[in-house]
């Protein structure tokens, strides 16, 4: 069949496995990452912001937290369903849109100023995030040889770290810097709602930049909506690719991406609180959130390193050694004051590096047609960047203790280490066959 003009082409990579041949393109999903990357670290500044500005509890405050991954676990199945049936380009677009609507629901959010709006825009933003990670997952996964998948998605992924590593840099200056030298807690009435909706504005001024961005963005991927050959997808009854839970090796994929992104937005979340402790690094608001940008950037560092270093080695056995490195130093940072302390809690983030890229490619082996469904359940498994996080926030009120509630993260990666043994071998292609609801260990 001829293709369209600028379409990518199919090909072999010799060993039965098919994938799309198209660089331009793996730099377009490249640039998705980087966006919704950059976006969803920004939750880590807004936290202490709207923490001060209406005087919450942590508990509260991950309300934030909550709000946006919730996101994850209602729009990822029909993400992936709207996925198959309009296309991995045309979803994008969706994606993008939805992404520039939620940021435009922060001007109403700042002028009523109600944290529930605020929470609302924070969801209608992620809903649209969702719909493009559906695309982008298995989408860079297809763009190359299978052999080669989780190098690809752990590289793509450094550039979504890079994203995390300078949105909090530039959001901290912008909005932890705009904290005025009155407090929240201070007013009442009239004036308690002048003071919210003046320092909530300079969050408006940032999520509308990034809404003029968005639809930009959108449009170039509109105009590149025929690039890929037609994709055939496979059919599943009820719930899209619920099925696939079935498969142990992507049951428990789908487990310890739930693990591993609480983990992750626990620690980013509490990072400012926790640097500002007396005992820790005992540093102001804004200076504590320019050293998110430590955390994520680790997080960078180690895919870009990672990158080279799965082709080399079992991504199973690197997930498991992360996953240790980051207990060890969740242990380090409680157990320690100062600089110490601080570092070694931002340093986790070298070692988060490649855990989700890993844990999809080991979840999603040999998911052929079924791609899109597999990454619609992965998604939804997000959500657990809403529960642990308030779980954690619940612990910090209950004890008092941050150092007490980061038990919540190390708990999570002693079950990742295991899958990453678990997982250390591949799947073999004819045992996936003819067992489709058991995988080789």
């Amino acid at each position: 069949m001829a293709l369209a003009p600028g379409q990518a082409s199919t090909k072999s990579d010799g060993a039965g496995g098919a994938y799309v041949d198209a660089p331009q393109l793996q730099v377009f999903v490249i640039g998705l990452f980087f966006i919704f990357g950059g976006i969803t670290s920004l939750n880590d500044v807004i936290i202490p912001k709207l923490k001060e500005l209406f005087t919450l509890s942590y508990t509260q405050a991950m309300l934030v937290q909550f709000c946006f991954f919730t996101a994850y676990a209602v729009i990822g199945i029909p993400g992936a369903r709207l996925v198959k049936r309009i296309g991995y380009m045309r979803g994008a677009v969706v994606g993008l849109l939805a992404m520039m609507a939620g940021c435009l629901l922060f001007i109403p959010a700042s002028q009523s100023a109600t944290y529930g709006v605020f929470l609302l825009a924070l969801f209608v933003l992620a809903s649209g995030v969702v719909v493009v990670q559906v695309v982008a997952n298995p989408l860079i996964s297809m763009l190359g040889s299978p052999k080669t998948a989780s190098s690809r998605l752990t590289f793509a992924q450094a550039f979504n770290s890079l994203g995390t590593t300078i949105f909090p840099w530039f959001g901290s200056a912008l909005i932890l810097g705009s904290l005025a030298t009155v407090k929240a807690a201070d007013l009442s009435g009239p004036a308690l709602d002048a003071y919210r909706t003046a320092e909530s504005g300079a969050i408006v001024k940032g999520y509308i930049g990034l809404a003029i961005v968005l639809a930009i963005v959108a449009a170039v991927v509109w105009s590149m909506r025929n690039r890929l050959p037609r994709e055939e997808t496979a059919e599943s009854g009820g719930f899209a690719g619920i099925d696939l839970l079935k498969r142990p090796r992507f049951g428990l994929g789908a487990l310890c991406i739930f693990l591993y992104v609480g983990a992750e937005v626990s620690i980013g979340s509490l990072i400012v609180n926790y640097l500002r402790q007396s005992h820790v690094m005992g540093l102001e608001e804004a200076a504590a959130g320019k050293l998110i940008s430590l955390y994520w950037g680790g997080a960078m560092v180690g895919r870009f390193i990672g990158s080279a270093v799965l082709r080399k080695v079992s991504p199973g056995k690197a997930l498991a050694f992360n996953a240790i490195a980051a207990i060890v130093l969740l242990g380090i940072s409680t157990h320690t004051n100062g600089v110490i302390s601080g570092y070694s809690l931002l340093a986790i983030g070298l070692f988060n590096s490649i855990m989700f890229p890993t844990i999809f490619s080991l979840a999603c082996e040999r998911l052929g047609s079924r791609a899109a469904d597999g990454s619609g359940i992965i998604n939804v498994a997000i959500f657990g960047g809403a529960v642990l996080p308030l779980l954690t926030g619940a612990v910090a009120d209950v004890t008092t203790s941050l150092a007490l509630a980061l038990a919540i993260p190390a708990l999570c990666y002693v079950v990742i280490a295991a899958f990453g043994w678990y997982a250390r071998r591949p799947l073999a292609q004819d045992y996936a066959d003819t067992h489709p609801g058991h995988a080789a260990a």
